[in-house]
């Protein structure tokens, strides 16, 4: 009995840490998946002087941070970019450069729960900033909307898909983009049921085949953050017409040091429609 007792009380112990981690997990999940930044860069100082700094409305009310530089003419594009779960715009000045540098319209966005907007994270919530942004975009410009280009990092892919998917615009971008933040959630915690705990799912999958304009997606084989079979199986959902680069040891933050601008802008000079330039 004793020996029973004991045993009893072992598992029963391991049960209830269990639950605890369970708990645990599925309560910070928010803190753990977005990471805020209050820094609010400004253009010049983070080597970006061609790029003005913006607050851009939502239909909530809040007052997010953007960079913008208008298109340098009415045949150019419009690239609206998405980025990650961390950093800030300045982290971004290399990689986006050779739009400025063609002559390309560019708006640089950041979440609202950075750079002071006040704001809090949610899958609805970022939606709400990315809509902000294609809407500022066109307002700007009065452009036609096959003049934009979305293009979404990591965490901001999903934001790209979805917006792609249910509003027109003229060709997608996504760098190390998965299938579903669930999935990926799934991947790294498989010790617990983390797909069925996850708030903000972000089911890429689900969106993916109503895009019917060109499509790049980009990924590196060595990226530990988002592993590239994720990104290759929301590939393989997509509707043509649509290209995939593959980065042989890219992780998931250095694609910019291994040729990810020269692909994405053979992409956009060939894809586009001609008087995208």
């Amino acid at each position: 009995m004793a020996i029973g007792g004991t045993m009893i009380n072992w598992v029963g112990g391991i049960a209830g840490f269990y639950a605890m981690l369970v708990l645990l997990l599925y309560v910070l999940q928010r803190a753990m998946m977005y990471h805020p930044d209050q820094t609010v860069p400004d253009p010049v100082r983070w080597g970006a002087p061609r790029m003005e700094a913006v607050r851009l409305t939502t239909d909530d009310g809040l007052k997010v941070y953007a960079w913008w530089r208008a298109p340098a003419d009415e045949t150019k594009p419009i690239i609206v970019y998405f980025h990650g779960n961390a950093g800030h715009l300045g982290d971004r000045v290399d990689k986006t450069a050779p739009y400025l540098d063609a002559g390309y319209g560019l708006l640089l966005l950041t979440w609202r729960y950075n750079a002071g907007a006040g704001g809090k994270p949610s899958e609805e919530a970022l939606l709400l900033d990315g809509k902000a942004a294609l809407d500022f975009a066109l307002d700007q410009t009065c452009a036609d909307p096959e003049r934009l280009v979305l293009c979404g990092e990591s965490l901001g892919s999903g934001v790209a898909v979805q917006l792609a998917a249910r509003r027109p615009v003229g060709a997608v971008v996504l760098e190390a983009p998965y299938s579903s933040v669930a999935e990926v959630a799934q991947g790294h915690y498989w010790y617990v049921p983390a797909r069925w705990l996850v708030l903000d799912r972000f089911d890429s999958m689900r969106w993916i085949d109503r895009i019917n304009v060109p499509l790049l997606v980009l990924h590196g084989d060595g990226d530990r953050v988002i592993p590239m079979r994720y990104g290759r199986k929301l590939f393989d959902a997509a509707t043509e017409p649509k290209e995939f680069l593959h980065f042989p040891g890219g992780a998931h933050d250095d694609l910019h040091t291994q040729g990810l601008m020269e692909g994405v802008m053979d992409f956009l000079q060939r894809r586009l429609h001609p008087s995208g330039g």
